[in-house]
């Protein structure tokens, strides 16, 4: 049996712990740096297996109590960014060039990875679904002391300021410690649209240009700008009555005013930059006409036609920001001149530099140059930015359409009918050019603020073009009629056309939630493409999106089973669009938490079905995962090429388990599947007052006191589980340390396998169930049953409590010694020792901030009232899901 391994704690999470201290010593006094060091002392010694020593953490005050929960959440906020450094969040990922070298070695040739390419589609979705639960100063620091610890790792001594590398640093962590943890007010909607317009500003738009700039090199050729950048928020409705047409008018703004804002400064630079002159080099007839459009007469520049021709592009530039929001840009420009019409335009002036540079000799200041990289950049972000999906509830869709036919006298009660008669009546509709809405009419304000919300899409059209709003998710599609009936709707504003071959710039996406729409997602999408009016709009585009949830599908069927149908529905839906001659692309539904789909992105594309990925691909990243995954430039260079290479590969490389062999692995996987799915039901929707236990056993209220977003913490006004989030569902079980969404159900399901070789092999050979093992040993490797059964003594139905923990606990147990047995380990993350050190390393500062939580749950709960209680309750679940990292 092999030996667990001594921890070897990262140098930089040593080096931070170090001026951390010194911090709070300094800051918070001599007798908190004591407390809190005696408690880490205690709390490490005990998880390795040193004498069990008090902690003393009855004795701490209220206020000690808040100051110590702050700096063990620093500590976890240091050593995440030092993990992040070294690389740890990425994994072991092969790099693109990796993956294309790969591939030749399997006869692939660079040029057919190229022409796949062209019409290849790959999307981070950025959401504000609330999980990150730190404000964004607090992101801020430490992207700061992330810069400083760079340029440490790169031996400078001093900034470029002229500050000292280590006296930066203890100043970042001492405003840290100083600066305010907790939100004071709930997030609006427009707070969470320019915290990720932050993160699109200063990662996305430098990180890309110069990825395209790797991968050219790579593939020996320059490729189709197929990674993008989409976003959900301002266009994200369901269960969000915060979200409206004011809220989608200032998200497209902003974003257009953000990527112009930043092309404007390229083009300014790079105008200091090519003081190429005329007296010396001979330059084309396009780059002089160019120049002399631009109305710059200065005899200063004269022999300078780069320079006025950069100058012509800025002005137009500065008429185009000025068209498009409104407002005067921040460094105006000297000269009039008209808006460029399109991205398009704004690309033949640069590509006009650009071939000119070229022709003198001067390739590398034409293609990988500032110049090349903003010419890939407006080819990648238009003036969009991002592609703003729309999403709304396909109930409030069915409530819209009724009252629509209702009010303009054609269906007295659409509601009533049955689905063929539903079809009937909207196809109908959908034949006519006949708009329903009655200018006249009074309309519910749940129908007018839908109409509004599609009124400023069509605006939005008219002004930064169709790329701007492409898709229209219809959550908790379950037929035909959920997605004709976003059609209507959308030919109230004129973005559906009738006619023999109808047209509509934005595509209606089926979002299959639970086990049961994922079942019939096939027959729906069958059934929609039989529909010749649906055949000639996929056709014309070529390819037709179909999402697919993981967090709802986890909470109605447990983890493996949520795993396992997803993808039996993605594979039973491949069939369906080759018979109806359209591409598939799906949209992963994921969240930050395993029980959410997380884990690695790049393992969770390489495991999809053969057939399913076809080189389009979308991927919702959501809460912490966002500054976790494109916090730094660096970090977001590591996970965006991890995406593309991922992608490649799922696309291109000879399938990993052969055909005969997959088919034994599926009915294996059916069987225990359908076993998991059995026992998490029993236990979460067959035992009573199971949501008892589960809103008494977690901070479930107190998260939703939290200011982390602008979305309820439910759809509706209930206290059952179906009608919660799977956000904060899965949130709280990992406050406690259960982790339930993440494994329960799997260990019973394991253990009752009969064939234990077939198993062992599956776990070894199958990458589905080698990915969802190794996610789930992580989730198995971060909760902690002793500290859970604390929390389960906050039941006030003692009975019910223990019966109700004893099974969770055996649960655990049996899934624990499972996953070992099929894995071939001694002890959990055996195979994955660097993750296993993380994890180890920051378990004896999360198991304090778990034993003071439930002290002040107990005291919260039993009615008393000084501030500081609920204060520390907040900072601790802040604190607690810093150290966890995908907790939400």
């Amino acid at each position: 049996m092999a030996t667990r391994p001594a921890i070897q704690q990262n140098p930089d999470i040593r080096y931070l712990g170090k001026l951390l201290g010194n911090v709070i010593r300094e800051h918070g006094g001599e007798r908190l740096f004591e407390r809190t060091e005696h408690i880490r002392s205690a709390s490490v010694n005990r998880h390795r297996g040193g004498e069990l020593v008090d902690m003393e953490l009855e004795d701490l005050s209220l206020d000690e109590t808040l100051s110590f929960v702050r700096g063990f959440g620093l500590f976890s906020t240091l050593a995440n960014l030092a993990e992040d450094r070294n690389g740890l969040a990425a994994g072991d990922d092969m790099g693109f060039a990796d993956a294309v070298s790969r591939l030749e070695a399997h006869g692939i040739a660079r040029e057919d990875v190229a022409a796949m390419l062209e019409d290849a589609l790959i999307v981070p979705v950025l959401t504000a679904h609330p999980t990150e639960v730190r404000r964004k100063s607090v992101i801020d620091h430490r992207a700061r002391i992330a810069e400083l610890m760079e340029l440490r790792a790169a031996g400078q001594t001093r900034t470029a300021e002229g500050d000292d590398v280590e006296d930066a640093i203890v100043r970042q962590i001492a405003l840290l410690w100083q600066t305010r943890t907790l939100r004071r007010e709930r997030l609006y909607v427009t707070d969470e649209v320019e915290n990720a317009l932050s993160f699109m500003e200063e990662v996305f738009l430098p990180v890309l240009p110069g990825l395209y700039s790797d991968w050219e090199k790579a593939l020996g050729s320059r490729p189709a700008s197929f990674l993008k950048l989409g976003s959900w928020i301002g266009g994200d409705r369901d269960g969000n009555p915060n979200v409206d047409a004011g809220s989608l008018r200032y998200a497209q703004s902003r974003a257009v005013e953000v990527v112009l804002g930043h092309y404007m400064d390229v083009v300014h630079e790079l105008g200091a930059e090519l003081s190429v002159s005329t007296e010396l080099v001979n330059v084309d007839e396009d780059l002089l006409a160019l120049a002399d459009a631009s109305q710059d007469d200065s005899p200063h520049r004269q022999d300078e036609p780069y320079r006025r021709a950069l100058i012509g592009i800025y002005a137009r530039l500065d008429a185009t920001f000025r068209a498009y929001t409104g407002k005067v840009p921040p460094r105006a420009s000297n000269f009039e001149a008209d808006p460029y019409e399109s991205p398009k335009d704004l690309s033949a002036d640069l590509r006009i530099v650009a071939r000119s540079l070229a022709a003198l000799g001067g390739e590398t200041l034409a293609s990988s140059g500032a110049l090349g990289r903003l010419i890939r950049a407006v080819r990648t972000f238009g003036f969009h930015l991002a592609a703003l999906d729309l999403r709304q509830n396909s109930a409030v869709h069915e409530r819209v359409v009724g009252e629509l036919l209702e009010k303009a006298g054609v269906e007295d009660d659409y509601i009533g009918l049955d689905e063929e008669r539903r079809i009937e009546v909207l196809r109908r509709e959908l034949s006519s050019p006949r708009p329903l809405r009655l200018a006249w009419g009074a309309y519910s304000d749940e129908t007018a603020n839908e109409l509004a919300i599609i009124d400023a899409v069509a605006e939005a059209h008219d002004r930064f073009g169709p790329e701007c709003v492409t898709q229209y998710i219809v959550s908790m599609a379950e037929t035909v009629s959920d997605l004709l009936e976003v059609h209507l709707i959308l030919r109230e504003a004129g973005l559906y056309r009738a006619g023999d071959r109808p047209e509509c710039p934005i595509m209606a996406v089926p979002l299959f939630e639970t086990i049961g729409d994922l079942e019939n997602a096939p027959g729906v999408m069958r059934d929609y493409f039989a529909l010749p009016e649906i055949t000639a709009l996929a056709g014309a585009r070529g390819h037709q999106e179909v999402m697919i949830g993981y967090s709802d599908s986890n909470k109605d069927g447990g983890y493996l089973t949520s795993s396992w149908m997803l993808a039996r529905a993605s594979e039973a839906l491949a069939p369906v669009f080759e018979d109806a001659g359209v591409t598939m692309q799906l949209f992963h539904g994921r969240g930050g938490s395993v029980g959410r789909g997380g884990g690695s992105a790049f393992e969770a594309i390489r495991s999809q079905p053969s057939g399913t990925v076809n080189g389009r691909i979308r991927i919702t990243e959501q809460g912490e995962v966002i500054a976790a995954k494109f916090g730094t430039v660096e970090t977001a260079r590591t996970n965006l090429d991890a995406m593309a290479t991922a992608t490649v590969l799922a696309t291109m490389e000879p399938e990993r388990v052969p055909p005969a062999e997959y088919e034994k692995y599926a009915e294996a996987m059916d069987g225990i599947s359908a076993h998991a799915f059995q026992a998490f039901r029993d236990l979460v929707y067959g035992t009573p007052n199971f949501v008892d236990v589960f809103r008494q056993m977690t901070p479930i209220a107190e998260i939703a006191t939290l200011k982390i977003g602008s979305r309820p913490a439910s759809r509706k006004a209930s206290n059952a589980i179906e009608d919660l989030r799977a956000i904060p569902w899965v949130f709280s079980w990992s406050q406690a340390r259960v982790m339930l969404p993440g494994w329960y159900g799997v260990g019973q399901a394991l253990s009752d396998f009969e064939d234990k070789a077939l198993l062992r092999e599956m776990a070894q050979n199958w990458p589905f169930l080698r990915n969802a093992l190794g996610n789930m040993e992580m989730v198995l490797a971060k909760s902690d049953m002793a500290i859970a059964a604390e929390y389960a003594g906050l039941v006030e139905d003692r009975t019910l409590g223990d019966a109700v923990f004893g099974r969770i606990r055996d649960g655990w147990q049996l899934t624990h010694d499972a996953l070992l047995d099929a894995t071939g380990q001694s002890f959990l993350l055996e195979n994955s020792p660097t993750l296993d050190e993380s994890i180890r390393l920051r378990l004896p500062y999360i198991e304090p901030l778990n034993l003071l939580q439930v002290e002040l749950l107990k005291r919260h709960r039993a009615g008393e009232q000084d501030e500081r209680i609920a204060e520390g309750i907040k900072l601790s679940i802040n604190a607690i899901a810093t150290a966890l990292r995908n907790s939400g």
